[in-house]
């Protein structure tokens, strides 16, 4: 089997994600936006299905991990709509201008989910594309937490690491620093694997360049006027709206991934006349 390790990886990735959300969060004692529980949910709800997953497969428990990939179907559209609750959050405080940060930087948030979105739509399609290929499957599906790690370990950069952002921009900008430094480093985790197997290791490949374009962009976002244009028209739109697309194009990418990788008939008849 594939990536042994992977249980450790994607238990890292939630030991991250507890690290850089504890005092917004995990620790906080005042009211917290019902966004942030449905996105904080579906996201660890997600991680867990990868570790069940794998240590599933590690065991040889076939059924479960096949009843669990069937529980994917509706977990992955919620963790869309998760997504697309907090963009919608972020939208709001931008056309409001709740505070001198998300004024500055709502634009460039916005459009980091709308990659972090696009990259685990494409991530999901293929995985299910390619589910008969061992290697790949795993892989796309092992990739999906390298989208999640930027925005807790940018945090944790942030709160504790501050030495770590050598680009030193001025504040609110400072923060986009920790993201255009997190996102490569994520970047440069998937190339390694994509060097120790080429011929399986086309997920890091994706999953390498969707991070990348998520650290230019949002690093140079608050420079491009036409994506804050974007922002403040994406805020006009009624919410349930933006929701309802963001379950649709989650079940879209389920249905398509797995019609894409079922057997063509002509194979089906010749291995059952075979």
């Amino acid at each position: 089997m594939p990536y042994r390790h992977a249980p450790y990886f994607v238990g890292f990735v939630l030991l991250v994600i507890m690290a850089g959300f504890w005092a917004s969060y995990f620790a906080f004692g005042g009211a917290i936006p019902l966004a942030f529980h449905v996105h904080a949910i579906s996201s660890m709800m997600w991680l867990a299905l990868l570790i069940v997953q794998q240590v599933a497969v590690q065991r040889r428990a076939i059924e479960l991990h096949r009843w669990l990939g069937r529980a994917s179907f509706v977990l992955f559209p919620f963790l869309m709509f998760g997504f697309v609750m907090i963009i919608n959050r972020a939208a709001h405080r931008f056309v409001v201008r709740e505070d001198e940060v998300i004024a500055a930087l709502g634009p460039a948030f916005g459009v980091g989910m709308g990659i972090a979105i696009a990259a685990y739509l494409t991530l999901f399609y293929l995985a299910l594309k390619h589910r008969r290929n061992v290697k790949l499957h795993a892989g796309y599906m092992l990739a999906t937490p390298l989208i999640l790690f930027e925005s807790p370990f940018s945090r944790v950069m942030g709160d504790y690491l501050p030495w770590m952002n050598v680009i030193g921009s001025d504040f609110p900008h400072a923060i986009l620093d920790t993201i255009a430094i997190s996102d490569p480093l994520v970047a440069v985790f998937a190339l390694l694997l994509w060097a120790r197997d080429r011929k399986h290791g086309a997920p890091w490949l994706v999953a390498a360049g969707f991070t990348m374009l998520q650290a230019v962009m949002m690093w140079f976002a608050p420079f491009m006027p036409r994506l804050t244009e974007g922002f403040t028209a994406y805020a006009a739109m009624p919410p349930a709206m933006t929701l309802a697309l963001g379950i649709a194009a989650g079940s879209a990418a389920a249905w398509l991934g797995w019609e894409a990788g079922k057997r063509p008939a002509r194979a089906k008849t010749a291995a059952a006349t075979g």
